[in-house]
């Protein structure tokens, strides 16, 4: 009995064990299963990708990036100049384990990198690092400079190839072209057209995916897929070499001649709004950019810092009255010395009373009572318009980044006082080119024309996009136009202008000698802005210039300082393009 029971339960233990084992044997399956199952299906492509990482490359293909040209008349048969190019430079670094004699390797270099005595002896210390396969020394270093340290034959010196921007022109165009620098870790365009243009200049990216085996080694025959890369476009500029340089030369010594903080110039052609020269001072070198002390130098004065141009807004005041009818050049009124309103008292400049003046001796003499009087004749809901006509208070779309609208919020509404000080230029603002834009379209018989620095965009393909002068509106008549000419004329003939005359050629213009304002109110007792703008010659006008100085010393009003600057661009305009004089000098106009 006692056997059958031990049998018994020696059966029923064998039972448990193979059950268990059974159990056990089951679930290690479906573990296995669920690993394989989530392996294959569920992080198949995690896996697979991770796969990939280990022998298959993707390599980005950088596309070169477009060229910026201005046009070089000078040279002849369409001859383009280039302002911002690709250039190979090369960073020089060392490897301090080959290098025996770091005191020694580091005198030799200082002079040829342009160190210092502290630069050479920190130089010294980091070519003596032991276990160093890699310190930078220098960036930028042109073939020249590389084959003369090459030259040296120095243990551990070695080069690497770069590629940078360069700016063949300096600083003497930068604030057109701007420059491309870092923003993170990417090199893209800022400021004027590097920065306007970035996509177009930049073009588009490529790639290279190809397998490589156990050792890193490219597969002949593995599946490879490229996509090329889309080189940028280039920009040809109506801006013509030997103007610009003429202009921003006269400007610079302008600038520092008269002590002011800043000037600026601008050239337009009338018929077309095609630009011709643009300059600013002080500039900067956008080959070395980080050295700018002063970040405002890279905007470009011309269109990017709106101010209250002052008297120069009389002949589009002018414009206005003598359009709607209201005036002709032999109206007449009594110049009292000052008009009241709203318990103010506007004066003249000179703080005189004229007696009776007709509006050509308005632009002459420069008369705050004058440009209000034609002011009031137009009307404040019609002076308004004009003003927005000459494209005041938006932008011009200019096609350069960073451009300001300025404004003329002080006459939208129905403020007469507003009115009465915008006549003569001030309470409003307006940018450079928005003035010259203005002038322009007396110029050109009424027309405005859009202003346009890009000539043409070439792009990789072969295409080619040519900008076509455009029409924006007729401000005013053809008539008006050929009247107001010659009013301003007679400003340069007989008024405040008269240091823009250049024997043979007629020449318009106007002065502007405006008040700074204060920042705590009212108008700065010292600093004044002086501009000039004018056109030449009135009866088949080939450009129109603004002169700008910001804040010059020693001198009171535009005519000292800028007037003769715009004369001496003028005469090298007129014999550069070849205009026929106006009239024999012989005789007595």
């Amino acid at each position: 009995m006692r056997r059958f029971s031990d049998r018994h339960q020696v059966s029923w233990f064998t039972y448990d064990r193979l059950t268990i084992l059974s159990i056990v044997i089951f679930l290690c399956s479906a573990l296995i299963f669920f690993r394989l199952f989530k392996l294959q299906i569920i992080d198949h492509d995690r896996y697979l990708a991770r796969a990939e990482d280990q022998h298959v490359v993707e390599k980005e293909l950088d596309p070169n990036r477009g060229s910026i040209y201005i046009h070089d008349y000078q040279a002849g048969n369409g001859a383009v100049y280039p302002v911002a190019i690709n250039k190979k430079f090369y960073e020089v670094f060392a490897v301090p384990d080959l290098i025996k004699n770091p005191v020694q390797t580091a005198k030799l270099l200082a002079p040829l990198l342009e160190l210092g005595e502290e630069q050479e002896k920190s130089l010294a210390a980091r070519l003596s690092k032991e276990e160093d396969v890699y310190e930078p020394i220098k960036h930028k270093i042109d073939e020249a400079k590389k084959l003369a340290i090459e030259a040296l034959e120095l243990a551990g010196i070695k080069f690497n190839e770069e590629i940078f921007r360069y700016y063949p022109e300096g600083e003497n165009i930068a604030q057109v072209t701007g420059f491309v620098g870092f923003k993170g870790d990417d090199l893209v365009g800022q400021y004027g057209l590097e920065g306007y243009w970035q996509k177009q200049l930049a073009g588009e990216k490529g790639f290279f995916t190809f397998e490589r085996d156990a050792q890193g080694r490219l597969i002949p025959l593995a599946r490879r897929v490229k996509a090329e890369q889309e080189n940028g476009a280039d920009l040809v500029l109506t801006l013509d070499r030997s103007i610009q340089f003429t202009a921003c030369n006269s400007l610079k010594l302008a600038v520092e001649k008269h002590g002011a903080e800043d000037g600026s110039v601008i050239i337009i052609d009338p018929k077309t709004g095609a630009i011709l020269a643009m300059c600013g001072y002080p500039s900067f070198d956008p080959n070395n950019y980080g050295e700018a002390e002063d970040y405002k130098v890279f905007n470009n004065y011309n269109i990017s810092e709106p101010y209250e141009p002052g008297s120069m807004f009389k002949g589009l005041t002018m414009a206005a009255a003598l359009d709607v009818g209201a005036v002709t050049p032999a109206t007449t009124y009594e110049d009292t010395g000052s008009v009241e309103i709203g318990g103010y008292t506007i004066k003249n400049s000179d703080g005189q009373a004229h007696g009776i003046k007709n509006m050509t001796q308005v632009l002459e003499e420069s008369l705050n009572t004058g440009a209000i009087f034609a002011a009031q004749q137009v009307g404040i809901e019609l002076f308004r318009d004009y003003f927005k006509r000459f494209g005041f208070g938006e932008n011009t779309g200019i096609q350069v980044d960073n451009e300001k609208p300025g404004t003329i919020a002080s006459i939208k509404g129905k403020s007469v006082i507003s009115m009465y000080t915008a006549s003569y230029g001030q309470g409003i603002t307006a940018t450079p080119l928005q003035i010259v834009s203005a002038f322009a379209s007396i110029a050109n018989g009424g027309k405005l024309m859009k202003p346009y620095v890009v000539d043409e965009v070439k792009h990789a393909n072969g295409k080619i996009e040519k900008t076509e002068p455009q029409m924006i509106r007729q401000v005013i008549s053809s008539k008006t136009a050929t009247t107001l000419s010659a009013m301003l004329a007679s400003v340069v003939k007989y008024g405040h202008a008269q240091r823009a005359q250049i024997p043979g050629y007629y020449i318009a213009g106007k002065t502007g000698t405006a008040q700074v304002a204060d920042p705590n109110g009212g108008y700065s007792a010292d600093k004044t802005i002086h501009s000039f703008v004018g056109f030449a010659p009135i009866e088949d006008p080939r450009f129109v210039m603004l002169v700008k100085l910001n804040h010059p010393k020693g001198v009171r009003f535009a005519e000292s300082s800028v007037v003769p600057v715009f004369g001496e661009i003028a005469q090298f305009l007129l014999n550069y393009l070849h205009v026929p004089p106006s009239y024999d000098i012989s005789q007595t106009p």
